[in-house]
């Protein structure tokens, strides 16, 4: 997951953040950095402030009845934390890499973004194959938010890519697996934290901070955070945005909220305790629209989960860094990872 899974790049000796990929050329980078639109919206889903992010022109594909609308959406859903704004990059990236036919649309996680003061906020029609969501911030509700929001702003007959990194792979399977009505024609798992995530090198390190220290954690992250004036916490955030060369338009101010964290680390530590056994039934009914992408040195999924992978899925598309991407690929290997994820839906992508 991204909420260590930002700290996975960070080990003994290295630099806080990797370097930039050397072959992302000046072309390359002006080609993301040229006039790609990206639409901010925040809505309320399931009763819950969500950050949207839109890549290219369409902002409101359900009353779009012209003959312009796309036929398809490629949606990415984060690692925790859902802090939608980091994925940018690598949505504009991989909006180029597919010819900007198709909208690339972001969602943060429920309880992740918060609107700034004065953002309008937009409200959504009801769900009617909605749930009572009992716990909204947590690992089911968590689901439950993104299939709320799929069938109440996405068309249904609209085509589907989805995208998940981390966490976010997991809640893929499980929205193929609770909407098989969806038309998701390409699930793509991006070092996916499907199963025993407490056993990994990271999640041992992770699981007595966020299961059994949790708490005494909220306690200094209110008491120094919760002071600050927004001033100051936009001033500090927009320095480490530049540091990672995130973009800057998009409200980031949730990063330093300390309401936003404590949901991070609330759903991080359902991770630890829920995630444990891989689903191999809902990969096994959907294995052909499936692409699993494993890291090599991944301290969130090591190898031997790929291993595992693709010895009891050995006709299944289960592949194997060799760039050395690491599990926070969206710091400084975003062009590598999006030009890669174009090239597996070439096919895909033709046949709309």
């Amino acid at each position: 997951m991204v909420f260590f899974g930002l700290e996975s790049s960070f080990s003994s000796g290295s630099t806080a953040f990797p370097p930039p990929l050397k072959s992302v050329t000046p072309e390359m980078d002006s080609e993301i950095k040229e006039e790609i639109p990206v639409h901010e919206e925040f809505i309320l889903c399931c009763g819950v402030e969500t950050q949207v992010l839109k890549c290219g022109p369409w902002t409101d594909l359900i009353n779009n009845q012209s003959g312009t609308r796309p036929k398809l959406l490629i949606f990415i859903i984060p690692g925790n934390p859902g802090f939608s704004a980091f994925y940018v990059p690598f949505a504009k990236a991989l909006y180029s890499a597919t010819k900007r036919r198709f909208p690339i649309w972001i969602i943060s996680h429920a309880g992740h973004a918060l609107a700034p003061r004065g953002k309008k906020i937009l409200t959504t029609s009801e769900d009617p194959n909605a749930k009572e969501i009992k716990d909204i911030y947590g690992l089911r509700g968590q689901v439950e938010h993104k299939l709320a929001f799929l069938r109440t702003q996405v068309p249904k007959e609209m085509k589907l890519v989805v995208i998940g990194h981390s966490i976010g792979s997991y809640f893929s399977l499980e929205i193929l697996k609770h909407a098989p009505e969806l038309p998701v024609i390409r699930s793509i798992l991006l070092f996916p934290t499907i199963e025993r995530m407490s056993e990994s090198p990271r999640g041992r390190f992770a699981t007595p901070l966020l299961c059994w220290l949790r708490y005494a954690l909220y306690v200094p992250c209110y008491l120094l955070l919760k002071p600050w004036p927004e001033k100051i916490k936009s001033l500090v955030t927009r320095m480490v945005l530049q540091m990672m060369d995130i973009p800057k338009e998009f409200s980031c101010l949730n990063t330093l909220e300390p309401f936003c964290l404590v949901n991070a680390a609330y759903l991080g530590s359902q991770e630890m305790r829920e995630v444990v056994k891989r689903d191999n039934e809902t990969i096994k009914e959907h294995l052909p629209k499936l692409i699993f992408y494993y890291g090599t040195a991944d301290g969130w999924c090591p190898k031997e989960y790929y291993d595992d992978m693709k010895k009891d899925f050995p006709e299944g598309d289960i592949r194997l860094c060799e760039k050395k991407i690491p599990h926070a690929f969206i710091l400084s290997f975003f062009q590598e990872m999006a030009n890669m994820v174009a090239d597996w839906l070439k096919d895909d992508l033709s046949k709309m």
